[in-house]
């Protein structure tokens, strides 16, 4: 098997990948990275000095592929698989590429800072950056309120790159802060990629591991 995914499930950005993966219906290796033992975290900085996953190993190919969007788009050039995640259409692809990044930059990169702001000890807390990152994740919330009307996915008709990036971030930035009655368009969405078959297997897989998400 020359594809090896190190990763954990309830990482936002590991469920990405994990969708993209049970898309194309691919063979790999899941590698759980426990950064709590030792050698564990020895062997995977050595790989991977930034010490973030998921990382993809490419056996056949020598190729170590880092950061969730390279690694999809490698499957694309490399591994097509079972389903096509990035349009030949230039125009939508261009589209795709845009969700994708909206999703990471302006969905996930606050919901992130909500959570980790739950994680840090009692006088080391961010307020102000938290009350930041839950305004931007509102004006978030309503642009893509606007721009997914009338869409079953995020570009139109064919799911892609866009809704991979756009399931574990809205799933996750709901828990958190819910998208409630004002974001109809949003939350059907949210329902739509929740009964994906791809990304129900990767919450499927996260769920043994839910307690160690902060409340």
């Amino acid at each position: 098997m020359s594809l090896k995914l190190y990763y954990h499930p309830l990482s936002s950005y590991c469920m990405k990948v994990l969708t993209a993966l049970y898309e194309k219906d691919l063979a790999f290796e899941a590698k759980l990275v426990n950064f709590g033992d030792p050698e564990e975290n020895a062997r995977f900085t050595e790989m991977w000095p930034i010490r973030k996953f998921p990382v993809l190993q490419d056996g056949a190919r020598d190729r170590l592929i880092t950061e969730s969007t390279p690694i999809i788009e490698y499957l694309e050039l490399h591994y097509p698989g079972k389903e096509q995640l990035l349009p030949t259409n230039p125009e939508m692809a261009h589209e795709a590429r845009w969700f994708d990044r909206f999703f990471d930059l302006h969905v996930h990169t606050h919901m992130q800072k909500i959570v980790g702001d739950k994680l840090r000890p009692e006088g080391k807390k961010d307020g102000f950056g938290v009350e930041e990152a839950v305004t931007k994740l509102r004006t978030a919330y309503s642009v893509l309120e606007d721009r997914l009307k009338d869409r079953i996915w995020a570009i139109g008709d064919q799911y892609t790159l866009a809704d991979c990036s756009a399931s574990p971030a809205l799933f996750y930035a709901n828990l958190n802060l819910p998208l409630g009655a004002e974001h109809p368009s949003v939350s059907r969405y949210l329902e739509r990629l929740m009964n994906r078959p791809s990304f129900a297997r990767a919450i499927e897989e996260a769920k043994p591991y839910f307690h160690m998400v902060p409340k």
